[in-house]
C-alpha cells in the first residue's frame, strides 16, 4: 500500500469520467475545506492482508492527523503510486474499510468516487508535515 498525505487548505473534485465500467457515483462534485487528503494506491500483494493493509494505514494517517490537528480526511484512490496493482474490486474494499475504520476512531472520513478520473483542486500547506510518503508493507 503506499500512501501520499497532504495537509490542505482545501480539497474539491469533479468527475471528469469513468475510469472502470462498474463505478458508480451520486456525487458528481464536492469540496471540501481544510483537512488531510490521502492519496492512496493498493498493490496486488497487498490482496494477501486486506485487513492488515487497513490497519496500518489507519494508524500511519492518524499520526498525520495528530500531529497536523485534523479531523476532516478525504481517501483518493490513485493508481499511478505503484506499478503493482491490487484487483479494483479488492482495491476499492480496502478504500471503504479504511473509511468506516477512521470513521470509528472519531475522524470526518469521506472519500471519492471510486473508479472515475477526476478534476480537482488542492491547497497544499508549506509546512514540513504537509506532504507526507508511506510505503506499507
Amino acid at each position: 500500500m503506499k500512501l501520499l498525505m497532504f495537509d490542505t487548505d482545501g480539497f474539491a473534485y469533479k468527475i471528469h469520467s469513468k475510469g472502470l465500467e462498474h463505478a458508480v457515483s451520486d456525487i458528481s462534485e464536492e469540496e471540501f475545506g481544510p483537512g488531510l487528503v490521502i492519496f492512496l494506491h493498493a498493490e496486488a500483494e497487498d490482496e494477501l492482508s486486506p485487513d492488515r493493509m487497513v490497519k496500518k494505514s489507519a494508524d500511519n494517517i492518524i499520526w498525520h492527523a495528530k500531529k497536523t490537528g485534523r479531523e476532516q480526511i478525504v481517501l483518493h484512490t490513485f493508481a499511478h503510486l505503484s506499478d503493482s496493482r491490487a484487483d479494483p474490486g479488492i482495491a476499492e474494499g480496502i478504500l471503504l474499510h479504511l473509511q468506516e475504520r477512521l470513521r470509528k476512531k472519531g475522524y470526518r472520513a469521506e472519500k471519492t468516487p471510486f473508479g472515475f478520473f477526476l478534476e480537482f483542486t488542492i491547497k497544499v500547506r508549506g509546512e514540513s508535515l504537509a506532504k507526507v510518503w508511506k510505503s506499507i508493507s
